[in-house]
């Protein structure tokens, strides 16, 4: 297996994961049951799964309006945006320096 499947198939999962504790939380807040902590749908979400777990929160309403924890999910996205940009950045550069050394 390449890096790139083991990395989309992490990502995939981690997202499957988020999703499915925002469930899980949204369905023990109504029923009164144990809930999952912020801490640790932050947690999911920081490891890969933001994208997940911001979908859930949308879709299934679930902690929109609780802060700072929606501003805390807000920022882990804008954090691994910005480093998915810098990791494309950087293979760019490094594409068209290997160009431009092999020109010269």
């Amino acid at each position: 297996m390449t890096l790139s499947l083991v990395l989309l198939v992490y990502v995939a999962a981690a997202n499957l994961l988020a999703w499915w504790a925002f469930a899980h939380d949204k369905r023990a807040a109504i029923g009164g049951q144990r809930r999952i902590s912020e801490d640790r749908l932050l947690a999911i979400a920081f490891l890969g799964g933001a994208l997940g777990a911001k979908l859930a929160q949308m879709i299934l309403r679930h902690k929109i309006r609780t802060e700072p924890f929606r501003q805390q999910l807000n920022g882990i996205i804008a954090v691994q945006v910005l480093a998915l940009a810098a990791i494309w950045a950087m293979r760019l550069i490094k594409r068209d320096m290997i160009w431009l050394l092999s020109a010269i």
